[in-house]
């Protein structure tokens, strides 16, 4: 666990992910952790059983697009360190969002719903940053990768879901 004091900087946006440490059982760790703390999330929201298939897709689909853009763009010798970026921010980020989620369902108002679109926004930043640094991009190309990255994780599992469960 040394290495979260490597990746720790990449919330601040100061380092590149390239520069970081390569180590599979970290980006283990990292999976496990994404997929439990998703999962958390997703069954206090929805206390049914499917909710572990729309995670699973979810997993599958975060892993899937960083391998894609990696492949793509001829880079995926860099695959666990760009995956261990990406996936520890998103645990980072999720840790502040637990709370956040919950307060937001039970309160329903501006400042909850502004809280948890700062966080979303500070995750937003975080991947572009990966991505300008790892596809050598300018910002708003990373930006418009992030987005794409969110809506085909958060948004492709949904719809998966919805197809499989409707």
């Amino acid at each position: 666990m040394e290495l979260i004091r490597y990746y720790l900087p990449l919330c601040w946006l100061n380092v590149s992910a390239l520069e970081l440490p390569s180590s599979t059982r970290f980006f283990k760790y990292n999976i496990y952790f994404y997929f439990g703390m998703v999962f958390f999330i997703k069954f206090n929201m929805s206390d049914d059983l499917e909710t572990v298939f729309e995670v699973l897709i979810e997993t599958g689909l975060t892993l899937g697009f960083i391998a894609l853009v990696l492949g793509l763009n001829g880079t995926f010798r860099t695959y666990v360190q760009v995956a261990s970026a990406i996936l520890f921010c998103e645990n980072l980020v999720g840790i502040f969002l637990v709370p956040i989620v919950f307060w937001v369902t039970v309160a329903e108002d501006a400042l909850s719903y502004s809280a948890l679109a700062v966080f979303f926004l500070w995750d937003m930043l975080m991947i572009a940053q990966i991505f300008k640094d790892v596809l050598l991009i300018n910002r708003p190309a990373s930006l418009v990768m992030s987005l794409f990255y969110f809506l085909s994780s958060y948004g492709g599992a949904y719809g998966i879901y919805s197809l499989i469960a409707g």
